[in-house]
């Protein structure tokens, strides 16, 4: 979600425990609409970065710093002018609006204090940072807005700052229980969106989470709750006030279940109780992380895409020739029935008359039926019992050979849904760089030239997923077919166990046995668990999953990555679940 009210309070509440009293000491500008302010605190160096980005306005504290241009802009070059060395009185936020001002106390030319106000406004695409002197008066600001580009307020240098106040909604901070139930229940809106329309900073998913702890359905029309339910809500509102304006924050972030982050607040979520809640002890924690995250997912899922592309191609290609093989497969299924015919023809041919174009013949391999054979008349009974033993013949050839054609195509399909799999599941570059490894070793892909440069570093190699359970136990999952292959035939000893999900693509675990000991029946279920995690039934409820020792698993000679064999197992359903489960780096 867009940073709301909330969220800015939290990190103004923050920023002032921080920056009171902190000099700043270098101000660099590494992106068009970003200023990386970096300052001096009682409790050390810290770096802040401001960003008015139409698509991605943020504000946080973060350790890592950007390379700047070789000049430095003109809106970088003002700022140091005034504030280069000024120390930070205060930081405080207008109402709940989304807006940031920091008062900066310095010394101008002449050696007199002065105090300039830089205002951060984070309103997506009207995003700006805005630099004002103590009378209010714009010095300048990163985006210019002509009366031209907007009719409500122009942000130019010698005019006066204000904000501008396009919509008539309340102050939450100040607002009372009448206020409230004026305000929300004569909308005839859906309940979410009448309390996120008349309250400034207030987002919907902040509406949506009061009306989920006031148990109301937030896509009920406002003007039809009861007058218990709206005093209710009114109530659950003014405590989420009171905990912003006295500082009461919970900076957490909302994981699905393929731990890709789905949303973020500043406070508890509830609304999400089906899914993993980070807490953090930062909201810059959060926002760098999130949106890192976020980016990281985003990125991968571009850089597999050419690779997703392949697959799915090929998938549907190969499925298609399957589904034609079987078709004709089946068709051979008349092949018995052929050599039957040429069998009694042969044996009761005497009984067939000249010129005829059927006949019934009593079948000796089952005495109480006969069979009814068409006949070309043209031909004598034995050129007929000819006439359907090649037929016989050719469909046995066909059967033959179809039969091992279908096994191929139908391991091909196999193998292309678990790469599709996988690339659902990539997490980073080494785990891309790995599936198009199995890709070219299996001749799906053209191997390109890949010379390094001398001096160029080796990139990344993937590594299994490691997870220990609670009581110490390591369970290890592979990421891709080879790295199944590697975990299962290398890494696994003989001793542990191995589990993967029945009749579905997905990664083969391995639960490691500690000191000799078999193990626990929990970890049993924790193992079968992220096999199902980690597998193409990932969004069903239960998945069946095998198990069995790993001395018990054989890779047949010349087989595809991944696959394997086993002939004697146990086997459990499991829920998709790793939450039981701690990653270790």
């Amino acid at each position: 979600m867009a940073l709301d009210g909330i969220a800015v309070a939290n990190i103004v509440n923050e920023m002032n425990a921080s920056l009171a009293g902190a000099r700043i000491s270098k101000i660099a500008q590494p992106e068009a609409d970003e200023i990386m302010l970096t300052v001096k605190t009682m409790a050390g160096q810290r770096r802040l970065l401001i960003s008015a980005s139409a698509s991605l306005p943020l504000i946080y504290f973060t350790e890592k710093n950007k390379l700047s241009p070789m000049k430095a802009p003109n809106f970088c070059m003002l700022l140091r002018k005034h504030i280069g060395s000024g120390k930070i009185i205060r930081v405080w936020q207008p109402s709940l609006e989304r807006i940031i001002h920091f008062e900066i106390e310095h010394y101008d030319e002449m050696g007199d204090l002065r105090r300039k106000d830089l205002v951060l406004e984070l309103m997506g695409k009207h995003s700006n940072l805005i630099f004002c002197d103590e009378k209010g008066m714009i010095i300048d600001s990163l985006k210019h807005i002509s009366a031209q580009t907007s009719s409500v307020r122009e942000v130019l240098p010698g005019r006066q700052y204000f904000i501008a106040l396009t919509q008539d909604k309340l102050d939450p901070l100040s607002a009372g229980r009448e206020d409230f139930v004026s305000a929300v229940f004569t909308k005839p809106q859906p309940l979410f969106k009448a309390i996120y329309m008349s309250f400034t900073g207030i987002s919907p998913v902040i509406a949506q989470e009061v009306c989920c702890r006031a148990n109301l359905d937030s896509d009920m029309s406002a003007k039809e709750i009861p007058e218990d339910g709206q005093l209710h809500l009114a109530r659950i509102f003014l405590q989420l006030m009171e905990d912003v304006r006295e500082g009461i924050f919970s900076p957490n972030i909302i994981y699905d279940a393929q731990d890709i982050p789905v949303e973020f607040s500043s406070v508890p979520l509830t609304m999400y109780q089906d899914m993993a809640a980070r807490q953090f002890d930062s909201i810059s924690e959060v926002l760098e992380t999130y949106y890192a995250q976020k980016n990281a997912s985003s990125r991968i899922r571009q850089k597999s895409a050419d690779l997703r592309h392949l697959v799915n191609t090929m998938l549907e290609r190969e499925a298609k020739k399957l589904d034609l093989q079987e078709r004709q497969l089946k068709d051979t299924g008349k092949r018995d029935k052929f050599r039957l015919y040429g069998e009694l023809l042969n044996t009761w041919g005497y009984n067939v008359p000249s010129g005829a174009s059927s006949v019934t013949l009593p079948n000796y391999y089952d005495n109480d039926t006969e069979v009814k054979i068409t006949l070309d008349p043209n031909k004598t009974a034995s050129e007929n019992a000819q006439r359907y033993y090649e037929k016989y013949e050719k469909l046995k050839r066909t059967f033959e050979a179809l039969s091992e054609l279908t096994e191929q195509t139908r391991s091909e399909v196999e193998q292309l849904k678990s790469i599709q799999t996988f690339l659902d599941q990539a997490q980073s570059e080494a785990d891309l760089n790995q599936i198009r490894e199995e890709l070219v070793t299996s001749g799906y892909l053209k191997k390109h030239d890949t010379q390094k440069k001398k001096g160029a570093s080796r990139p990344e190699r993937s590594r299994p997923w490691h997870y220990r359970t609670q009581d110490g136990y390591d369970i290890y999952v592979g990421k891709n077919n080879l790295q199944n292959d590697e975990l299962t035939f290398k890494s696994a000893n003989a001793s542990d166990w191995w589990f993967h999900s029945k009749k579905a693509p997905g990664s083969h675990v391995i639960a490691r046995r500690k000191d000799g000991q078999d193990l626990p029946d929990h970890v049993f279920e924790l193992a079968a668990s992220a096999a199902a995690y980690y597998s193409s039934a990932r969004d069903a409820d239960k998945v069946e999953i095998d198990y069995v020792q790993r001395r018990e698993v054989k890779k047949p000679n010349g087989s595809k990555p991944g696959f394997v064999i086993y002939y004697t197992n146990y086997s459990m359903t499991a829920r998709p679940d790793i939450s039981q489960l701690t990653l270790i780096e």
